[in-house]
């Protein structure tokens, strides 16, 4: 999937301007900026919960302008999101089961590949919880399971391993780096915890007042001059 000069603006400010990015299936590309950068804008361009102002974004070689979200995710653009956005007052397992009969599997079908994967994610023994009891991590969790019951093609998480220990964020890079391998597809990864996103990425984008300043390896784009100069002392 890629973007292609997309740019976004409301009420005549720039969110993005002119931005390039490209995800192939069997990598995991990680994303990153200050707050405000455009990062999360970039992601609903790339899953229909935002249309660009000028430029496409393309998927499976098609253009998807007028697609709405579900069109997204039937041509298999997954994402999660920065707030869990679980049903409440519903089971974990319930919270994954309803994206599979959303796809289209019969309910039992879908209880049973959303044991998987809550099983695969450690949380198995959480499934017939309320999830408006859950940690916020495991309420994470959750989303990912969301968002992997059906394998996507792409899925793209925002800021995963926001409020993450030590501990769980090690996890997260553990479960992140297979995701390609278990499930065959790409992965697009906004973060700000840099331990977790050098870890996992196979590429960069560095976004920066809604433009892409930088791309490369982990290792290209740590020593990209102009990503030192715009980031010096800063957390990015």
């Amino acid at each position: 999937m890629s973007a292609e000069a997309v740019s976004v603006k409301f009420q005549g400010l720039a969110a993005l301007s002119d931005v390039n990015l490209t995800v192939l299936r069997g990598e995991v590309v990680g994303l990153i900026g200050p707050n405000g950068a455009g990062k999360t804008t970039l992601v609903n361009c790339l899953t229909g919960f935002q249309r660009p102002t000028t430029g496409r974004v393309i998927v499976a070689r098609e253009d998807t302008a007028g697609w709405a979200p579900p069109r997204f995710r039937k041509a298999g653009v997954a994402r999660t999101f920065q707030a869990g956005r679980l049903f409440r007052d519903m089971t974990v397992a319930e919270n994954v089961e309803v994206t599979g009969v959303g796809l289209g599997l019969d309910r039992k079908t879908a209880h049973a590949q959303a044991m998987v994967m809550l099983d695969w994610l450690g949380i198995a023994d959480k499934a017939d919880r309320t999830a408006g009891t859950l940690a916020y991590t495991d309420e994470r969790r959750v989303g990912i399971a969301r968002a992997l019951v059906i394998p996507p093609a792409f899925v793209l998480m925002d800021e995963p391993a926001a409020g993450m220990s030590d501990a769980e964020g090690e996890e997260l890079i553990s479960l992140v780096t297979s995701i390609p391998g278990k499930f065959g597809c790409g992965v697009l990864i906004i973060e700000h915890n840099m331990r977790v996103i050098m870890n996992v990425s196979t590429r960069l984008y560095v976004l920066d007042g809604g433009r892409i300043l930088a791309g490369g390896t982990p290792a290209e784009v740590q020593a990209n001059p102009a990503v030192i100069s715009a980031y010096l002392g800063a957390d990015i």
